[in-house]
């Protein structure tokens, strides 16, 4: 019995793993140098640890405080 549970875990493990690349893959923008929003530079640091990034901390900030809103 552990090993259907076990085999059924491990499973459900690989589904969500390939769902979470692909979800990633298909998000991730060409990270821009400088802000959309206030076109000021966005740091190299950043741009490397955010795939994607359009948006300075100050403007993302802003932008997801108006998205939980409904603004």
């Amino acid at each position: 019995m552990s090993d259907t549970i076990d085999q059924a875990q491990i499973q459900s493990e690989l589904i969500l793993e390939h769902q979470i690349r692909q979800a990633t893959q298909k998000t991730s923008l060409p990270t821009r140098t400088h802000c959309i929003d206030c076109d000021e530079p966005i740091p190299l640091l950043r741009q490397q640890k955010v795939a994607g990034c359009q948006r300075c901390v100050a403007c993302q900030t802003q932008f997801e405080t108006q998205k939980v809103r409904g603004q």
